[in-house]
């Protein structure tokens, strides 16, 4: 019996889809569209992690990349191969302690890696835009810093302060240059700190939960009173479908989890639900807390100002802060191997077992 494959009527090229971010994205897009062939190009450093897509690898409409946006011969290759109608570029070094250790590694991926995607698409489709989109995900962190009031907007003017956050503002206008300059249709979404299921323990939610399940220290920051804006990568991944499908071309839209947390307060929120979870007597996490000498160039408060993409387009977040973190713990919690792997290495041999 001969089995039709199923009529495919876009090729998606998502980077960094082994990600955390990117994995969510990616299954997203392979389970709701299955009209849609979905391109996951990784370098698989040290936070991509194959194993974020054990459940979608087996798709008809998902196919692996194993490579990097800086190598452009390779990403010549794989547009003219593979064609792609669309790219949804999530492939970035996102960490600011190591953008301060490692600057130039920032500026390769973030700058060059995404000059590379740009130029690859272009010289793919020339001038034949249509229903073609180059989507760059961003950051708040572009904006630079805000005092006590006040909410960046899609308009607030760019004033970086950290390689990381100078990296990822520089492809933005990059974007927005190939956008002017070759018509390109692009859209561009700056977030606030996304937090969730499969985030790689260098980050301040996961991190704490591993520290706290093996008794280690809590460093805080300075004072503990930097503010963040919180949102769950869930949530971000529906935002990203959204405006991947009905956002303007040409525009940029602020995607936050309309919440505000200082440090300090978010860690003890999550010592209390820790220590409920646990069966652990209250307070007991929180004596785990220690205060550390504050990073260089440390930005005191980002807060997004959603309501754009709220009111075009409809979206907003699906849970509180409280439920989210919950439901993140518990992930952790059941996903006890993932942790471990992760934070013992193990989980890179997962690809040379797949795919090697």
């Amino acid at each position: 019996m001969v089995v039709e494959k199923k009529y495919i009527v876009k090729k998606i090229l998502i980077t960094g889809g082994a990600g955390f971010i990117g994995s969510h994205v990616v299954r997203l897009f392979v389970n709701k569209y299955p009209a849609y062939h979905i391109y996951n190009l990784d370098a698989l450093t040290y936070a991509g992690n194959l194993e974020n897509l054990k459940d979608v690898e087996s798709k008809e409409n998902y196919t692996f990349l194993h490579g990097n946006i800086t190598d452009e011969a390779y990403i010549n290759s794989i547009f003219d191969k593979y064609r792609f109608d669309d790219v949804i570029h999530l492939a970035a070094e996102s960490h600011v302690d190591r953008s301060i250790t490692d600057p130039l590694a920032f500026a390769k991926t973030n700058i060059l890696g995404t000059m590379i995607l740009l130029n690859g698409f272009k010289e793919l489709h020339k001038s034949n835009w249509v229903n073609k989109r180059f989507y760059h995900v961003s950051t708040d962190e572009v904006y630079g810093s805000l005092g006590e009031t006040g909410l960046f907007e899609e308009t607030t003017s760019y004033d970086p302060n950290s390689p990381y956050s100078a990296s990822k503002a520089s492809s933005d206008h990059f974007v927005r240059a190939y956008g002017e300059t070759y018509g390109m249709p692009y859209v561009i979404t700056n977030c606030s700190n996304n937090y969730g299921q499969q985030q790689f323990p260098e980050k301040l939610i996961p991190l704490f939960i591993n520290n706290i399940l093996n008794d280690k220290a809590l460093p805080v920051y300075g004072d503990g009173n930097y503010t963040r804006d919180w949102l769950y990568v869930i949530d971000h991944a529906i935002a990203i479908d959204l405006v991947f499908h009905k956002g303007k071309n040409h525009e940029t839209y602020n995607i936050g989890g309309f919440n505000e947390w200082k440090n300090i307060d978010l860690v003890k929120l999550l010592c209390q639900q820790m220590d409920q979870k646990l069966g652990r007597a209250s307070g007991t996490s929180e004596k785990l807390i220690t205060y550390v000498k504050d990073r260089p160039g440390h930005d005191l408060r980002y807060a997004i100002d959603a309501s754009k993409i709220n009111k075009e387009l409809g979206w907003s977040p699906t849970v509180t802060f409280e439920q989210g973190l919950s439901e993140t713990i518990d992930w952790y919690l059941s996903n006890e191997d993932w942790l471990n792997n992760v934070t013992s290495g193990n989980y890179q041999n997962y690809y040379k077992s797949q795919y090697q």
